[in-house]
């Protein structure tokens, strides 16, 4: 994605930076040392994950990515234990998910990693400009858009509450068919129908580079299942029973973790347009842009205790990104 990022930090200067005191004693529980993540097939958590796991891995941890088909799966990985922690709890279209288990304390919320996204369903600009720009408009058109809904691969949050609107003939949008899809086949029928002006009704959110390369706009009157303010939505961090509490500077690490959409997006972009490995491409962004270093690792050290060398830690990024 050909996007310009305009940052809103000023870059430090000072070429060292110590981000916490060495007197501390590391982590010596030894299920901290190893971190498993779940991931979704989603390009944003995918670019939120990579951050994370290079990052770690500079502090001396060993991350894995547990690749999961639907999010109920990652919330079942976590509750046995096998997953310890998922960035991608969107809130509230995955409420209905994750509330289960955090009433049955086998996750627990750790802390919004950001607040700037959106999740609803989004049509081409031309589409809204002749009249659908509500939930509403959808049912009069439903010749136009082939009876279809295009969402993401099956049992997502967002499938589920698409399901939910046609099965109550929500909007009146009980004749339309939801079509459950991966995203990166969705985004293909958005480029084939928006190349010929074909009218599609799709499943959009923020961060993601289809706000960049493509002309769309987000449907309102959607909150009764999606949220107000066109989906607006804020994503938090969710850690399996037991991490935060014996896992102390993991748990700090995961608490600082804030993520503006215009970083991930720009890594999202390096993924999904250029087939860069998101891990190189995390590795790349945060060499380009240290001075989210001393948010992320304000009052953490390595796993040993030790306290970190950021230019040490840059360096050795460089070099691993240049291999």
């Amino acid at each position: 994605m050909p996007i310009k990022i305009i940052l809103p930090f000023i870059l430090l200067a000072v070429p060292w930076l110590v981000c916490s005191h060495s007197s501390m004693a590391g982590e010596t529980v030894e299920d901290c040392h190893s971190v498993r993540f779940g991931e979704l097939d989603w390009t944003d958590l995918k670019a939120a994950n990579a951050i994370s796991e290079v990052l770690l891995e500079q502090l001396g941890y060993r991350v894995t990515i547990n690749k999961e088909v639907a999010s109920v799966d990652i919330m079942d990985h976590m509750a046995n234990g096998s997953v310890d922690v998922f960035l991608g709890y969107w809130k509230p279209s995955m409420d209905s998910v994750v509330q289960p288990y955090i009433d049955k304390q086998a996750v627990q919320i750790l802390s919004a990693n950001m607040f700037d996204a959106r999740y609803t369903l989004a049509v081409p600009q031309y589409v809204f400009d002749q009249g659908v720009t509500r939930f509403e408009d959808l049912k009069a058109h439903k010749d136009k858009f082939n009876d279809r809904i295009y969402g993401l691969e099956k049992d997502t949050s967002g499938n589920r509450l698409i399901q939910d609107m046609i099965d109550q003939n929500a909007f009146e949008l009980g004749g339309f068919k939801l079509v459950a899809t991966s995203e990166f086949l969705m985004l293909a029928q958005i480029k084939r129908r928006t190349r010929s002006n074909d009218w599609i009704v799709f499943l959009g959110w923020q961060p993601h580079p289809m706000n960049q390369h493509f002309d769309i706009a987000y449907l309102s009157g959607g909150q009764p299942y999606f949220g107000k303010n066109f989906g607006n939505a804020s994503v938090y961090t969710l850690v399996r029973r037991g991490v935060s509490g014996r896992c102390q500077n993991l748990n700090r690490f995961l608490q600082n973790l804030k993520f503006p959409a215009a970083t991930l997006e720009w890594i999202m972009d390096m993924v999904t347009n250029q087939f860069v490995p998101a891990d190189r491409a995390a590795r790349l962004w945060i060499t380009q842009n240290p001075e989210y270093l001393s948010g992320w690792l304000e009052g953490v050290t390595q796993r040993s205790g030790k306290a970190i060398n950021t230019s040490a830690l840059l360096k050795n990024l460089e070099l691993t990104h240049s291999m």
